[in-house]
């Protein structure tokens, strides 16, 4: 089958291309931005990429176009296809009839978390043996690729990062419903998407329709201190559930742990310990969405005490915490944070790791929410830990924001202050910085490629005063 990707560049639907070619497809696709790395990963699979949506590329005469949800009304090659009535599918549709067929899928839901998540529970299924296929929203660095079909060996299981953004312009329902999970990880639910859901009931809605499509021989891993999910699981449950992050009760299965000398921590099923994670990932967010993984991989048959060794050897996902280089005694680390709840475990996480050191966060609020000033409020609280805050809004073109950035920022004080030019964000942020600060760069977009212009300028200033880069 020759499928024509629309929207082929974004990390879900540039995921789907790879896994289309590996399964013997011909595969094309398009997409407003086309620039490395995602064009250079697609071409290096034989991956024909256009630049833009023109009505020519009826043209290539596919027998299926695969339309990404970044495309809507208007989109001149989506009502060329509209108004000749040529066939067209969702693309969380078409890795659903043509990926997950026949496959055991292993969901991973969420707020927050889902990427790190997948590739623990991925690695964890690797290291015990069942080469799994995956579709992660990011690369996780113990296998160096975001999706693949399957490992050395065909394989029966697949992880997937299970998202609740809508499916398409003309398919409303969340992503997640379209993979027909048996193991579903119900990490965390709090309100995002403003420009999608009025309200987390909404979400809430959404969370229900996957738990309606997992079989009653399936499995619901569920987040035990979120009590949006609770709401989830009283609209009904029809699946089997075990719970993590509480000490449960007779009649629950239950996941819980106890920290151990730094970052370890001890495995608890049901009370009865199963064993110690020795680890150098920080934060309680990780250590829950390590029981989750375990958990889950329990479900196909992995013993927690694998599960817990395979954890030892997990390296994270490429911006979770990456550190991007250091000059001039300033160490810079790339996040992927943007909603204010993760900035605010971001923040902690580092500042348990480098204890007094200064943190210098540096935020672009460059998601849909974030613009939509939703979650302004509670940014500042989110940045309460940092030592100084640098915040960047462009002002004009598709990433500028609805409202006033420093005002949002003004309860910090004189600590926070923002900026719509990159260059004159980066000279703030290495006029201030000093030998042994941390500088956080969080977004979920590029940032311009501030990270290097940062290392370049340190480096620059470090040369200019003499002392060493």
């Amino acid at each position: 089958m020759h499928i024509h990707i629309l929207g082929i560049c974004g990390t879900f639907m540039g995921g789907l291309a790879v896994l289309a070619k590996e399964a013997g497809h011909q595969v094309t696709g398009c997409d407003a931005n086309v620039y490395p790395p995602m064009s250079t990963q697609l071409l290096a699979q034989g991956i024909q990429l256009t630049e833009g949506f023109g009505p020519e590329q009826i043209a290539l005469e596919p027998d299926l176009f695969v339309i990404g949800n970044v495309v809507s009304r208007g989109n001149p090659l989506m009502e060329e296809i509209l108004n000749r009535g040529l066939p067209y599918i969702s693309g969380p549709q078409w890795m659903g009839e043509h990926i997950l067929q026949n496959k055991w899928v292993l969901a991973v839901a969420g707020t927050h978390g889902k990427t790190t998540t997948s590739a623990m529970l991925a690695w964890i299924l690797e290291s015990a043996g069942y080469a799994p296929g995956f579709l992660i929203g990011g690369v996780p660095l113990n296998f160096g690729i975001s999706a693949r079909l399957s490992g050395q060996r065909p394989s029966d299981f697949f992880v997937i990062e299970a998202d609740e953004y809508d499916t398409a312009f003309f398919d409303k329902r969340s992503k997640f419903v379209h993979y027909h999970a048996k193991t579903a990880i119900l990490n965390n639910l709090e309100y995002d998407h403003a420009d999608i859901f009025p309200d987390v009931a909404a979400i809430e809605t959404q969370f229900h329709h996957l738990v309606r499509t997992v079989p009653g021989i399936g499995r619901l891993i569920v987040n035990a201190q979120e009590p949006s999910l609770q709401n989830v699981l009283q609209r009904g449950c029809w699946s089997e559930k075990e719970f993590f992050g509480t000490d449960g009760g007779e009649d629950q299965q239950s996941w819980s742990l106890n920290l151990k000398d730094g970052e370890d921590f001890e495995v608890l099923f049901n009370g009865e310990s199963q064993g110690t994670v020795h680890w150098a990932l920080n934060g309680a967010h990780n250590r829950m969405n390590a029981l989750a993984a375990i958990a889950a991989a329990r479900h196909v048959g992995v013993t927690p005490a694998i599960a817990i060794a395979a954890l030892g050897q997990f390296v994270n996902v490429k911006r979770r915490m990456e550190v991007r280089g250091v000059a001039a005694g300033v160490t810079v680390v790339d996040d992927f944070a943007h909603h204010p709840t993760a900035i605010a475990t971001t923040v902690a996480g580092l500042r348990r790791k480098v204890g007094n050191a200064r943190i210098l966060a540096v935020l672009e609020p460059r998601s849909n929410t974030m613009k939509l000033g939703a979650m302004k409020q509670a940014l500042p609280g989110s940045l309460e830990q940092a030592d100084l805050v640098f915040a960047y809004g462009a002002s004009s073109g598709k990433d500028m924001l609805g409202w006033d950035l420093a005002q949002a920022l003004a309860p910090l004080g004189g600590k926070a202050s923002a900026y719509h030019e990159l260059s004159s964000l980066v000279d703030a942020i290495v006029n201030q910085a000093q030998p042994g600060d941390y500088i956080l760069a969080m977004s979920n977009g590029g940032f311009g490629g501030v990270h290097q212009k940062i290392l370049d300028a340190l480096s620059a200033k470090a040369a200019k005063l003499g002392v060493p880069v």
